[in-house]
């Protein structure tokens, strides 16, 4: 029988030997020191998702798929973070001294890692494996930050755990957003990704040591005081001359991308812009690379030009819609059709359009055809502008030069609510011609692409046209523009709205050079023994393409 006329008084278990907190010997008033620690918290976080932020554009930019690459570095660094938080143990019994030397090596490691992802690519033609290795190693420390700044904030004043996660965390997350939105907003556009990083491991580096060997000096041994300066003293020098050295280092590794001849170099808000060849001469000699990729090549450009636009141009033709091609090349080639009233090119990079109308060479390549009073040039989002502002515009002919389908952000302008769109958009009789990447190398996604312009009601004819190289830069060893290129085909498909058109060239078509009616219904012929049939289309919620 229990006795209940005494009452009990339970005492409290005993924390752990080696985790009791002292109360820190502050230069300023506890509620003045919990707000410190929560201000570095939250541009800690700033930094944090600032890294994050430039791993994945990087690795969408140099390597491509940006979904795969936000997969990648997103895993990897979550990973890593509870791989650092479980570290972060260790340190309880020196937490100012780990905390600071944390970020110092976060901000040398983040602040540089955008630098040695753009050299990993240049000079070894892969980015991949340092792209794990940055995420990784960023992530872990990232994740030895919290638990450290949990147990530095107690030190200031003893709380529920409950409570100082609460706080913790509301600063890191309201850090994050402030870093999220600085990233695309403000240091993409303003700094570039190289110095903007750098930037960014500065602020990390003066923060992080600013609490430690101000408010949490009395902590530390005078030795620990002296390692940490010296340590944060040459991660700031490192990050200054990494800074002074940024435009060049970017030239550097241009030439040994692009090869020697980097004559514009441009980062829009959209996408790299590299042209390369001299100002001067043949405009055969010029490349124009997008992102990295090559899309122009004054070589063969023709064949390609040709081989997209002529065939759709069979049949009535007032009205041409070009989707893309604002570098005014698939203009050309339409408007050397006298009978062509209107031109209108939708393309979503002013900077391609403005590079098209000034640059000499691009503008000689391209027969001046922004000059031209038939074409109308709007700046949007095609996708956005055929369902929108051309809801109620007809056109006899669509000429879709985009993008390769591969590449993740054009993935939309490859699906079946596209094409219905373009569809409802076509005049009665009108074609649309779509270039739909390779067929001899990636046939599952030609087909699909194929398949996908079946499924929004298009009755197709598929064919393709032989050329050069097409694709990433071809690296140190070999330049991009030279003529001994391994040949590569295009493929396209081609469209109608009411029937199949008929495969063939105008004889009166203006001056071509590589293109004929038997090359294009052997071109046909060869493309239908390829065929990879039952694909199903490519949708905005299923994409099907890699």
């Amino acid at each position: 029988m229990i006795d209940r006329s005494v009452p009990r008084r339970v005492l409290p278990a005993p924390e752990p030997r080696g985790t009791e907190t002292v109360p820190a010997a502050l230069p300023v008033r506890p509620r003045t020191g919990r707000l410190l620690v929560l201000a570095t918290v939250f541009v800690c976080a700033a930094c944090g998702l600032v890294y994050e932020l430039e791993l994945l554009a990087l690795g969408s930019y140099l390597i491509g798929d940006s979904v795969t690459q936000a997969s990648v570095v997103l895993s990897v660094m979550v990973f890593a973070m509870g791989v650092g938080s479980l570290l972060a143990k260790r340190l309880r019994n020196r937490p100012a001294f780990g905390f600071a030397a944390i970020e110092a090596a976060l901000a040398l490691i983040g602040g540089l890692s955008a630098m040695a992802l753009y050299a990993s690519f240049a000079w070894l033609g892969e980015s991949r494996p340092a792209l794990v290795a940055f995420s990784f190693v960023i992530g872990v420390l990232i994740g030895a930050e919290i638990p450290l700044l949990m147990v530095l904030i107690q030190r200031i004043r003893r709380q529920d755990a409950g409570g100082a996660v609460a706080d913790l965390f509301a600063a890191d997350y309201v850090g994050a957003l402030v870093g999220g939105l600085a990233f695309p907003f403000l240091l993409l556009p303003v700094l570039g990704q190289l110095t903007g990083a750098m930037l960014t491991g500065t602020v990390n580096a003066v923060v992080g040591a600013g609490l430690v060997l101000w408010l949490f000096r009395r902590d530390l041994s005078r030795r620990a005081r002296r390692l940490l300066v010296c340590a944060n003293a040459a991660v700031l020098a490192a990050l200054v001359c990494a800074t002074a050295l940024a435009a060049d280092f970017e030239q550097v590794a241009r030439r040994a991308v692009y090869g020697g001849e980097v004559r514009v170099a441009r980062q829009t808000g959209i996408q790299e812009l590299v042209l390369t060849g001299p100002a001067t001469g043949s405009p055969r000699s010029l490349d124009l690379f997008l992102d990295g990729r090559l899309r122009v090549s004054g070589y063969d450009e023709y064949r390609y030009h040709e081989a997209l636009v002529h065939p759709a141009m069979t049949g009535p033709h007032l009205r041409v819609l070009v989707l893309g091609g604002g570098d005014g090349l698939a203009a050309r080639e339409v408007l050397r059709h006298r009978d062509v009233a209107s031109v209108t090119v939708v393309e979503l990079d002013p900077g391609v359009v403005r590079l098209a109308r000034t640059d000499p060479m691009l503008s000689a390549l391209n027969g001046r055809a922004h000059e031209d009073p038939r074409l109308d040039v709007v700046t949007q989002d095609a996708f956005r502008w055929l369902r929108g502002p051309a809801a109620h515009r007809r056109f006899d002919v669509i000429v879709s030069d985009l993008p390769d389908p591969g590449i993740t952000p054009s993935t939309k302008l490859y699906s079946q609510e596209f094409y219905g769109l373009a569809a409802r958009a076509l005049a009665p009789g009108g074609r649309i011609v779509v270039h739909a990447g390779p067929l001899a190398t990636r046939p599952h996604t030609y087909w699909t692409v194929e398949a996908t312009l079946r499924a929004a009601g298009l009755h197709t004819v598929p064919y393709s046209a032989g050329g050069r190289l097409s694709g990433f830069a071809a690296g140190p060893d070999r330049s991009p523009g030279g003529s001994d290129a391994p040949p590569q085909d295009w493929g396209f498909v081609l469209a109608g709205r009411d029937r199949a058109p008929e495969l063939r060239v105008d004889r009166d078509a203006p001056g071509l050079r590589s293109l004929t009616t038997q090359s294009l219904r052997d071109a046909a012929r060869d493309a239908e023994r390829m065929r990879v049939a039952g694909l199903p289309p490519s949708t905005l919620p299923h994409p099907r393409y890699s």
